[in-house]
């Protein structure tokens, strides 16, 4: 299922599950926002700082659901941090369901984008938050108007080298995200994931952690029997220490499971920051470095 696109002069809602919004920070990101033709809606405890570091798990769900209820707002739009998993149990999924719109974030927003995919079926989108509105490249804009504004992409457009560590083909339902919040997710009830379908695996993570990090995020995927429903997998961020040894350790992942991996700087925490449509059918063929949408 997708959510109807973001017109032109369409309205954003903007809430903050996995952290605290600064208010004059947001007045200057919003006004860029604003600037592009888009109309803006502020969630009711979009600024409330009742633990002195978050709102209440249940005031910023309320958020959430409100702008999933508000028949004005045609995209839910919002930045990572921590504590996103906190809102699970209060989400209205019903009302998604019923009044399905574009969501996107990226980084902690890969534990509600994931977990809405899984029990809504709507489609979510990784890659992107608010705050990069601030001093937004032309290829992050390219990014959100293909995806957001005019759901048009049909393949995905790269912007780094991808390096290939295990030749192949995939095909299958996309999902991931930020590695750990993924990781987490797994075998839990928010992420009832089907595991006689395929999917294609995107998996990214913050360049401040080092290959031992990733590397356990990885075998804890490895570990959960949704490893077996993998066909292919897309690494993606900018991870500058260690880079080698990250490299030899997605070989090794293709080399067990025989499936594709693939390197690439095109989305996560790095420069470039790429949308990858969460539930989305697509084809992965390494041979000419090409990520199809079906």
């Amino acid at each position: 299922m997708r959510a109807r696109c973001l017109t032109k002069k369409g309205t954003i809602g903007i809430c903050s599950p996995s952290h605290l919004a600064d208010r004059e920070e947001f007045r200057h990101i919003l006004s860029e926002i604003r600037k592009r033709g888009f109309k803006v809606r502020e969630a009711d405890n979009l600024y409330k700082d009742t633990y002195g570091y978050l709102a209440a798990p249940k005031e910023r769900a309320d958020d959430f659901n409100q702008l999933a209820a508000d028949p004005d707002v045609d995209l839910i739009f919002f930045g990572g941090g921590e504590g996103g998993n906190e809102l699970l149990p209060f989400i209205d999924y019903d009302l998604i369901r019923k009044n399905p719109k574009q969501i996107c974030s990226y980084s902690d927003g890969t534990t509600l984008l994931n977990a809405v995919w899984a029990l809504t079926g709507l489609e979510t989108y990784y890659g992107q938050t608010p705050y990069l509105f601030k001093n937004i490249t032309q290829y992050d804009e390219m990014q959100f108007r293909s995806h957001i504004v005019n759901a048009e992409a049909k393949e995905h457009i790269s912007n780094s080298m991808w390096q290939v560590q295990a030749e192949g083909k995939a095909r299958g339902i996309l999902v991931g995200g930020y590695a750990r919040n993924f990781a987490l997710l797994l075998g839990g009830r928010y992420f009832p994931i089907d595991l006689k379908k395929k999917y294609i695996l995107f998996i990214e993570d913050a360049d401040n952690f080092g290959v031992g990090y990733i590397s356990a995020m990885l075998s804890h995927i490895e570990q959960h029997e949704f490893m077996q429903s993998v066909t292919g997998v897309i690494f993606g961020h900018s991870f500058e220490k260690g880079h080698k040894l990250l490299l030899e350790r997605l070989k090794r992942l293709g080399e067990q499971y025989q499936i594709p991996v693939v390197y690439c700087d095109d989305f996560g925490h790095g420069v470039n920051h790429a949308i990858l449509p969460i539930g989305r059918m697509a084809e992965l063929d390494t041979e000419k470095n090409r990520l199809l949408y079906l």
